[in-house]
This record gives structure tokens, C-alpha cells and sequence, in this order.
């Protein structure tokens, strides 16, 4: 009996506890992969950070522009004669 149980079990653990903790690690494995590249991963998310940066930087270029336009639009409207 002690035979056939030395036998069933590899470093001191049954196949059933062995395959229950293979599976386990593959679905973490998984899961993890999904968080770091999937549809609304990590990258993902660094990518949109990325672009907001970039996007706030041009709101502040276009204000600029914008502020120097009406500038010189209400100059060159002043310039008018008046009706």
C-alpha cells in the first residue's frame, strides 16, 4: 500500500493538488496578461495619459493664438469707419 501511494505522489503532493495548482497559475498567468495588454490595460492607459499631455498642451498653444487674433481683430475693427 505504502508502495503504491509513493508512487501517486511527487514531492510529497497528490496529481489532483498538483493539477489544481497548475490551473491556478495558468488563470493568474492569464489574468495578469490581460491587465497588462489588454483592451483596458496598463498600456492602454499609458498611451491615453500620453495623449491628454499632449492635447493640454495644445488647448494652451490654441488659447495663445486665440487671445492674439482677438487682439488684432479689435484692433483692425477699430480701424474701421464707423457707419
Amino acid at each position: 500500500m505504502t508502495e503504491v501511494r509513493e508512487k501517486e505522489d511527487i514531492a510529497g503532493f497528490s496529481l489532483k493538488t498538483l493539477l489544481l495548482t497548475l490551473l491556478a497559475m495558468l488563470l493568474f498567468g492569464l489574468y495578469v496578461g490581460v491587465l497588462v495588454w489588454g483592451e483596458n490595460s496598463v498600456t492602454v492607459l499609458k498611451q491615453l495619459e500620453k495623449k491628454k499631455a499632449g492635447l493640454s498642451e495644445k488647448i494652451v498653444t490654441l488659447k495663445a493664438e486665440n487671445q492674439r487674433l482677438q487682439k488684432e481683430f479689435f484692433e483692425l475693427k477699430q480701424l474701421e469707419p464707423k457707419e
